[in-house]
């Protein structure tokens, strides 16, 4: 991958297709846009007017084109916490957890499905977008890769109509903290998803997970004075 996104295609070994971008792809479904946000909200009819409602929508369709085609994947990021009971303001796009030696065969399954497929700059996830919203296929959380026992950890939950994946509640909190850095450490982003999800999390592991990382430390630090934990 170049460093500044241009041309760029997944590591892949000899042999293997060429993740390209999809502008050779079949048209949207209904109901799909390739546009972002305000927009695309103003322009397509079908598309709810609610942005929470949209980005459900979005995790609904992309995770049945997942199930049909058979994939290993996990719902994650706001949308899995909101199916695990938490807070229903949802975040800016849809997250799922795929396998990084799956990640050409998702993309070639969402194209299928008329959804628009990239290669970002970055080199740990793929994006498509549906109904507007953006849809992170992420193989790599806090620099380690998505596993095949993560996945299976993952518990089946209704996502409103449609049950899927879902990344389990002690996963997704090892990932948000082992995010954490001098860089990126919003302790006020993760603290209600800390507080929503606390009984289902195994906070020991999750401990024990990001080792003695500085930011992580003070996390715990402060859902203990919190009586979070």
């Amino acid at each position: 991958m170049t460093e500044n996104g241009e041309d760029a295609t997944l590591a892949r070994p000899p042999g293997t297709r060429e993740l390209r971008l999809a502008t050779d792809a079949p048209g949207p479904v209904p109901g799909h846009a390739a546009r972002s946000g305000t927009r695309a909200q103003e322009e397509d009819p079908e598309l709810p007017r609610d942005r929470n409602q949209a980005i459900l929508e979005a995790a609904k369709q992309v995770g049945a084109v997942l199930k049909r085609g058979g994939h290993l994947f996990a719902l994650a990021g706001s949308v899995a916490v909101h199916a695990h009971g938490g807070s229903g303001n949802l975040q800016h796009d849809v997250d799922f957890c795929v396998r990084p030696e799956d990640a050409e065969s998702v993309a070639a399954t969402l194209r299928e499905a008329g959804l628009t497929v990239y290669t970002p700059p970055e080199d740990w996830l793929i994006k498509a977008t549906c109904f507007g919203q953006d849809v992170d296929l992420i193989f790599e959380l806090a620099h380690r890769p998505v596993s095949t026992e993560m996945l299976r950890r993952a518990q089946e939950l209704p996502v409103e109509s449609v049950r899927m994946p879902v990344l389990a509640s002690t996963d997704l909190l090892t990932g948000l903290l082992a995010a954490f850095s001098e860089h990126h450490c919003d302790f006020g982003a993760v603290l209600p998803i800390a507080r929503a999800l606390r009984e289902k999390v195994d906070w020991e592991r999750v401990r024990r997970d990001c080792g003695d990382e500085p930011m992580p430390a003070a996390f715990f630090f402060l859902l203990e004075r919190l009586n979070v934990i």
